[in-house]
């Protein structure tokens, strides 16, 4: 997607990139993806970069809005966003009262990318978030550690609320907060997902189909959480809105020379 051209034509706001404080750094690492780059690859490099501690909020968003009209629920085109694009709101550029310190959901991909270039900035790709999420409290990779694991699944057990509560949950290991318990988030490689339709193809290795080659088995219990983001994701399209999608924009860290 020519996201920088979509930006312009949509007449986005001057950058003004968010505070050092409002990001956390993550540094580079090597892990072990559930999304494998290609056939008989099991781990991922993600070279440095920057996160948003906290989804974007309902205020954020609506400054955003108000300062680049293109992107209000009673312009914007429906090439960039469907007809549930900001429907809870009170009005055009306003969230509903109270509701200001929540993030902000039923954004299109569209939107939450053209807000973050606003931003100088970007959606994470699916391996930084990825890396992000496999942390826990007090380590960089959880997803051995059974209390977590069920942590975190319980989450995926609950329905969804019409309410969603504000930003600002407990941080993990890289003092990113809200990464799992609050919405699903949008990210920039999403539209490169595809997941097969087809149930008879649950606990074939080839259950779950990507851009890339890799194959992971829904007999893994660790990844269930990996898989269901993986699964809303790829039934998404950029111009869909969902009243529990959401999304952080990232940075990339300047290469030392």
């Amino acid at each position: 997607m020519k996201s920088t051209a979509l930006v312009l034509l949509m007449g986005a706001a001057v950058a003004a990139t968010a505070p050092p404080a409002q990001r956390a750094g993550i540094p580079a690492a090597t892990f072990a993806t559930i999304l494998p780059p290609a056939p008989g690859v099991a781990t991922v490099h993600v070279d440095a970069f920057e996160l948003d501690r906290t989804p974007v909020t309902n205020a954020a968003f609506a400054a955003f809005v108000r300062s680049t009209p293109a992107w209000r629920r009673d312009r914007v085109a429906r090439v960039f966003a469907d007809e549930r694009y900001l429907a809870h709101w009170r009005d055009a550029s306003t969230p509903a009262p109270g509701a200001e310190r929540a993030p902000v959901t039923q954004v299109s991909w569209f939107a939450a990318q053209a807000y973050c270039e606003a931003q100088g900035a970007r959606l994470p790709t699916w391996h930084e978030w990825e890396l992000v999420a496999a942390a826990g409290p007090d380590t960089a990779d959880a997803r051995s550690d059974p209390d977590w694991l069920q942590t975190i699944l319980s989450w995926y057990a609950r329905p969804a609320s019409d309410t969603l509560p504000d930003v600002g949950g407990a941080p993990n290991y890289y003092g990113v907060r809200d990464v799992h318990g609050l919405v699903w988030e949008w990210v920039l490689d999403a539209q490169s997902m595809m997941v097969s339709g087809d149930n008879r193809e649950q606990g074939d290795p080839d259950a779950l189909r990507f851009c890339g080659s890799g194959a992971v088995t829904m007999e893994q219990k660790e990844n269930y959480a990996m898989l269901m983001r993986i699964a809303t994701l790829s039934s998404m399209r950029a111009s869909y809105t969902s009243k529990s999608m959401g999304f952080r924009c990232a940075v990339p860290r300047p290469v030392p020379r």
